[in-house]
């Protein structure tokens, strides 16, 4: 599916996860860290590059994850939030292939991605030649999401703690969507912890 096409893919997992006490990268999730689970999905494609951002905890996380293909980059400034996170996921890809197409952002604490909505993703931005691909859920849009060459400078421009969401109120950004109905879970307490042992017994 992505084969002669440069794509990349960046998974965000530098948050400090304050809410909850203790890093959400390493909740456990079907025997393995939420964050192993993410970068075992993305490795099972074969992206033209591939980057992990660490911030908060990151020595620990490091040691209990097995980072396959993927560079770990240490992002100094987690602490001004995902926008930096995104800027610097993008520059390092980009220097590793300058000729790049797309890039796919992936978060570190939603466990029901997988391969599927991934390539459901990926097949809709590529068919659609959209500027943008989004994932879906609860009648707002967010990440998974895919993003062409198109937008990268406005990417490099995002501040804060914004996602790339921003863009489509402050660009304009042309865009299409993918429905993935469990994308809203995500953790960030202990009750979400809980909930999230219940669900993957589903």
């Amino acid at each position: 599916m992505i084969k002669n096409k440069k794509i990349g893919v960046v998974i965000l997992a530098a948050g400090s996860s304050s809410r909850l006490g203790y890093p959400k990268q390493l909740v456990e999730f079907k025997g393995k860290p939420m964050l192993q689970h993410i970068l075992d999905v993305a490795d099972s494609f074969e992206f033209e590059t591939e980057v992990l951002v660490l911030g908060a905890g990151a020595e620990e996380i490091k040691d209990k994850i097995e980072p396959r293909k993927f560079e770990i980059l240490f992002n100094k400034n987690w602490e001004e939030g995902m926008a930096s996170s995104i800027r610097i996921g993008l520059e390092r890809s980009l220097e590793k292939e300058k000729d790049l197409e797309d890039l796919l952002i992936l978060l570190s604490d939603q466990p029901f991605v997988s391969e599927e909505r991934i390539e459901a993703l990926i097949k809709e931005q590529l068919t659609g030649n959209s500027q943008t691909t989004f994932s879906e859920y609860d009648g707002d849009v967010g990440v998974p999401a895919i993003f062409s060459r198109s937008v990268f400078p406005f990417l490099k421009e995002l501040k804060g703690d914004h996602g790339a969401k921003k863009l489509i109120l402050d660009k304009k950004i042309e865009f299409r969507t993918v429905k993935f109905e469990k994308g809203n879970f995500d953790v960030d307490t202990k009750e979400d912890v809980e909930l999230l042992k219940k669900l993957e017994k589903e």
